[in-house]
């Protein structure tokens, strides 16, 4: 199987690696905008070739569009349409966005929505560029497939098999519930490590050894704040109201410990700290 891969980031240059690497894909072949990025690509050795967009939807049979989610609602539909002009039924079309929703009705009525699986592999880092791409990234995560009965039954096979091969386990819902959770699981997370920075460096510029006392718990919280904004301004904007809502409860939340602390109401501090600690249901 030749497998084509648009953007070769952390996420398309990690598939790249294991898919090669695990015996699934015979050729990779690597589509890529940014002429740094792909001069890096090559000499890492993320891919057998680069080549240009239309090649790359000639000569593939999986193609995987691992752009920014702005930039792949703009893109899907013309990929469809490439492929519709070509009479191909053989091709499948994923994407690994962190947002669906859009994505989902950009391309609805489109004549070859089946060749086309909506997916979100849940694995990254901070990290981001052909120099972030690193094998076994996905290993042990959860990849959701999204609106899979849009898809034909041969496609959804195809991707099962690649996310497989991955050593990702699969969970499968609709395009809007899945934006519901990952505003609470991950959108949530980056906004407040965002947050969390800005915080600190106008601290920062008052007290130059601030960061000089940082421990390994304010680098675990503050590290997504590394995250592009390339790929996250758009997530957030595309996931607007989720995000929104989960900000509301959080703010929430923040004001009942100041209001706690504001009143030196340990008690309350403590009921707070000790409903918190329920997370460990979740997280271990």
């Amino acid at each position: 199987m030749k497998v084509g891969i648009i953007g070769l980031g952390l996420i398309g240059g990690s598939m790249a690696i294991d898919l090669k690497r695990k015996g699934f894909a015979s050729e990779i072949l690597g589509v890529e905008a940014d002429p740094v990025n792909a001069a890096a690509a090559e000499k890492i050795g993320l891919v057998d070739r680069l080549i240009d967009l239309e090649g790359c939807l000639e000569q593939a049979d999986l193609i995987v569009l691992a752009v920014p989610v702005g930039a792949a609602v703009r893109m899907l539909p013309k990929i469809l349409d490439r492929i519709s002009e070509t009479g191909a039924d053989d091709k499948t079309v994923i994407d690994v966005c962190s947002t669906k929703e859009q994505l989902a009705r950009c391309v609805k009525y489109h004549s070859r929505r089946d060749r086309y699986v909506a997916t979100h592999p849940m694995a990254g880092t901070e990290y981001s560029g052909p120099w972030a791409a690193m094998p076994g990234l996905f290993d042990g995560h959860a990849c959701i497939i999204c609106d899979q009965e849009e898809s034909s039954a041969k496609a959804v096979r195809v991707v099962e098999k690649m996310y497989e091969t991955l050593n990702m386990r699969t969970i499968y819902m609709n395009s809007s519930n899945h934006d519901v959770h990952t505003a609470y699981v991950s959108h949530i997370s980056h906004v407040t490590s965002f947050a969390l920075a800005l915080t600190v460096l106008d601290k920062e510029k008052d007290e130059k050894h601030i960061f000089d006392l940082a421990s390994g718990g304010f680098s675990s919280t503050v590290r997504l704040a590394k995250s592009s904004p390339d790929m996250w301004t758009p997530i957030l904007s595309q996931n607007r109201d989720n995000v929104l809502h989960v900000m509301d409860t959080y703010i929430e939340k923040m004001m009942a410990f100041r209001n706690a602390i504001d009143q030196d109401d340990e008690d309350k501090v403590r009921e707070l700290i000790q409903e918190a600690n329920k997370i460990r249901r979740i997280i271990r």
